[in-house]
């Protein structure tokens, strides 16, 4: 088979091909390298690409298939990560000129569980300056493979060229945000957001420590799931990774969505988000109320606070993550980033106090409407994919409208599953979002999982 016939199969049907020997490791390693090598050098993904060790990490989970042995749930999956997560003897550099020698001593905690399970780890993928909001030499920014003229993403923009374009089979992003969302809408591939807490945070470069969350983009909800089912749970190194136990995600995709409670905010999901995205994100609902779930109307607690507290917040966090570096090496800076860490070490406590009781107030009224309905159907962005000159010229409004749907639920911690559902008139992909109850993925990828068996947006691919 070639690359272009794998294409078709999902993560979980190459490793099944590999496991039962209808194809070997290393020849799909062998031909994702080839792909990378066509299209690497216009799509930028790629930070560090690590040929060797993925042939070699091929080459063993070959012999371990022809020795009788067990190579894990995702034997022979190409996978690349954003390069903030630590693998060991290569930098983390975290977009950062200053990282560029920061050699990793161990893998993180994430990498470790799914080289465990059997993958390929391609290498690293680019993002933007310490996980924030502008891409800084000697980083390029990656390319929309849509478009080039337009927006690849926030902070995993890499996560999400790679996985789009087909560089690697599914990547880790990190969203503390929105940068798990925003490249999944940016690209048109699928993604999971989970409950703070849910996956282990040791080896990952730091943003914000309370809204930083790992997870999976990919081509499908079965692959992110895959992915999520992997890493998520408990971690000794790291003790905020919480105890709670880890669903069967791979079995929730099948469950179906009969008698999921879905609630929609008419007026908060129409009051600003254009035409094209309205009616996209009706169509899946209208999807998935066939397949047996049930609307019911809801009011969404009032985000309009917390698409603004969202920067101080974050701010002072980011102010304690980088102590060691800024501001003593504050020339060494971007713009943005700079502002975001004189904004941080402005604050007082007594303003960061009251941050944090907006924050939970927020979280609680969120958990009291969660009582009535198990998901919420939203947009990803209120507006299509935005234009790199629109990026280039943000103002408040464009600010709001990339926080309004994805910023809240950081802060409030809840996960959410994004799948692709249309394209736009500029041929730019639509994709909404499903958010949970905290630690609910489960119930998020049986509802993804549904739409998906029942559509086809998700199967859609740039042209190379």
């Amino acid at each position: 088979m070639s690359l272009t016939d794998w294409e078709a199969l999902d993560a979980i049907d190459l490793a099944d091909g590999v496991r039962t020997k209808k194809w070997s490791a290393l020849e799909i390693t062998q031909a994702q390298l080839a792909r990378i090598a066509q299209l690497e050098p216009r799509l930028q993904a790629y930070v560090t690409l690590t040929t060797e060790r993925a042939l070699e990490q091929a080459r063993d989970i070959d012999r371990i298939v022809s020795s009788g042995g067990e190579p894990g749930p995702l034997a022979g999956v190409p996978l690349a990560v954003k390069d903030i997560y630590d693998i060991a003897g290569l930098a983390t550099t975290a977009g950062m000129s200053i990282h560029r020698d920061s050699i990793a001593d161990r893998d993180a905690t994430v990498v470790e569980r799914l080289r465990d399970a059997g993958s390929i780890m391609l290498g690293k993928l680019t993002l933007t300056e310490g996980v924030y909001a502008e891409h800084q030499p000697p980083f390029p920014a990656p390319i929309n493979p849509w478009h080039a003229d337009y927006w690849s993403g926030a902070s995993s923009s890499g996560s999400g060229v790679a996985v789009a374009s087909g560089l690697c089979r599914a990547a880790l992003g990190s969203e503390t945000g929105g940068s798990i969302k925003l490249p999944a809408a940016a690209n048109g591939v699928t993604a999971i957001k989970p409950t703070w807490g849910r996956v282990s945070r040791h080896g990952v470069f730091e943003l914000a420590a309370t809204l930083d969350h790992v997870g999976p983009l990919a081509r499908s909800v079965r692959d992110a799931a895959a992915l999520l089912h992997v890493i998520a749970g408990s971690d000794p190194r790291d003790p905020t990774a919480a105890q709670a136990p880890v669903a069967d995600y791979l079995a929730a995709f099948d469950r179906g969505v009969n008698k999921l409670r879905i609630g929609i905010d008419p007026a908060w999901i129409a009051n600003g988000v254009d035409a094209e995205t309205s009616a996209a994100l009706d169509q899946a609902v209208g999807v998935l109320t066939d397949l047996g779930a049930s609307i019911r109307e809801v009011v969404v607690p009032d985000v309009s606070a917390m698409i603004w507290d969202w920067f101080p917040i974050c701010a002072v966090q980011t102010a304690r993550a980088h102590a060691a570096t800024f501001p003593s090496r504050r020339d060494e800076y971007g713009p943005a980033l700079t502002q975001l860490l004189d904004m941080g070490h402005a604050l007082s406590g007594i303003e960061y106090q009251q941050l944090l009781l907006r924050r939970q107030e927020f979280r609680g009224r969120l958990e009291a409407m969660f009582v009535d309905v198990d998901v919420l159907a939203i947009p990803v962005l209120a507006f299509p994919v935005p234009s790199l000159e629109r990026i280039a010229n943000i103002d408040d409004d464009l600010i709001a409208g990339l926080h309004r749907f994805t910023c809240p639920f950081n802060l409030s911690g809840n996960p959410g599953v994004i799948l692709p559902c249309g394209t736009n008139k500029a041929g730019l992909p639509i994709v909404f979002q499903l958010v949970g109850r905290h630690f609910e993925e489960d119930r998020l990828i049986a509802a993804g999982g549904a739409y998906q068996s029942a559509t086809q947006w998700h199967r859609r691919r740039p042209v190379d």
